[in-house]
């Protein structure tokens, strides 16, 4: 289980969800580098797992937004923590990354 939801798509797909239901598009936006294909197996091993749940609209063209549901954000809620540790330190990982790069 935890292999399958601590990947980093999946806590970034997971974080894009946190505030609010998004669709498809709306999440490539969101998260730039993750490719369509990536994107599309990432959000149904998350809904596989009852981690997200996919609505279908039916219009035309039809409508799909995508959601986290509550085991979702209880989840969510433990790695978020971990997501802004992240984002507060990003300068000095890739300051750190650069520095060991360039000795090799």
């Amino acid at each position: 289980m935890l292999d399958g939801v601590s990947d980093k798509w999946s806590i970034l797909v997971m974080a894009a969800l946190h505030l609010s239901a998004r669709r498809f598009s709306e999440l490539r936006r969101d998260i730039p580098d993750l490719s369509q294909k990536v994107l599309t197996q990432t959000l149904r091993k998350l809904e596989r797992d009852g981690l997200i749940e996919r609505i279908v609209t039916p219009t035309a063209p039809p409508r799909v937004d995508y959601l986290l549901r509550p085991l979702g954000q209880s989840l969510f809620a433990r790695f978020s923590p971990l997501a802004t540790w992240a984002i507060e330190h990003r300068a000095e990982i890739d300051a750190a990354r650069s520095m060991y790069d360039a000795r090799k």
